[in-house]
């Protein structure tokens, strides 16, 4: 109970949109309904692609599955209390309709696109994804793909999925683990193209590669549909599967980009657009 203030931000695709601001104006930045009650709550109910909670995930599954109808309802009661919902993508912008009935207002997330202006160019070669290595991700369908095509991969970061991955990689992916924030800029800005198969809420990581001058291959659904401008920033491919995003792959190699208008595009998701959006939003509601 935030009685006491006037203004309260609460950013959340969880539970702090629940807090009670009943003397001063509650502003919600909502990444996504709650997934597991809304969005994939099947993905979230399986054993074979759940995979964060570690050693309670049996005991958290149970636990979903009898209490799911109850907390779907609070959840929803809970949706109802921001006095203004503000959306991190069109997507999410249509969840929040959907699924709480609320209007809401798109605000892109900051990305701190201004750490990569210094890069030096570098000879752009080979395909380029990164992030926590977990299902819905679908880090798979590069690694296959590549695979199949013979086609060098670099694949950045850990997690749940990275043994599974391995066993299914052939010689021309590289897994390159964890890598601090200088070697990632290097990577993102020394590669000929991003893979990005998952459908994101934003997809940060998509921004950043651009923001280095690095088209983007994303899963046309999410918030690459906000990100990504077909042709120009890169392409969309329409199936996760690996068939679909290979013809993608063969299609990339026959378009000239424009580095420099790719990174001009990024800036569009600045943090300083952001901190413009959201003080222009205070100055309405205060």
């Amino acid at each position: 109970n935030l009685e006491n203030y006037d203004l309260v931000i609460s950013s959340s695709g969880a539970e702090a949109k629940a807090v009670k601001v009943p003397n001063g104006v509650h502003i919600n930045y909502c990444h996504s309904p709650t997934q597991y009650y809304w969005v994939r709550p099947d993905e979230y109910m399986s054993a074979s692609t759940a995979g964060g909670v570690g050693i309670l995930d049996p005991i958290w599954r149970m636990g979903l599955k009898i209490l799911k109808p109850w907390m779907k309802r609070w959840d929803y009661l809970a949706a109802q209390n921001p006095d203004y919902i503000v959306a991190n993508s069109s997507e999410v912008q249509k969840r929040i309709q959907k699924f709480y009935n609320r209007d809401s207002k798109i605000i892109f997330p900051p990305v701190d696109t201004t750490k990569f202006t210094g890069l030096k160019s570098t000879k752009r070669e080979g395909f380029l994804i990164a992030g926590r290595q977990v299902h819905h991700k679908r880090f798979d369908l590069a690694v296959q793909a590549c695979t199949d095509m013979n086609l060098p991969l670099r694949v950045v970061g850990d997690g749940p999925e990275n043994q599974r991955l391995k066993s299914i990689a052939g010689p021309s992916v590289t897994f390159l683990g964890r890598i601090d924030d200088n070697a990632l800029m290097t990577e993102y800005g020394s590669a000929a193209y991003y893979i990005f198969p998952q459908e994101d809420d934003f997809g940060i990581v998509a921004v950043e590669a651009m923001a280095t001058g690095t088209p983007v291959i994303a899963y046309k659904a999410g918030g690459a549909l906000d990100t990504v401008k077909a042709g120009d920033t890169g392409l969309f491919f329409n199936k996760q599967t690996v068939k679909s995003l290979g013809v993608a792959l063969e299609e990339s190699s026959r378009i000239t980009w424009n580095h420099a208008d790719i990174k001009k595009w990024a800036g569009n998701f600045s943090t300083e657009n952001f901190h413009t959006g959201m003080k222009s939003l205070f100055e309405k509601v205060i």
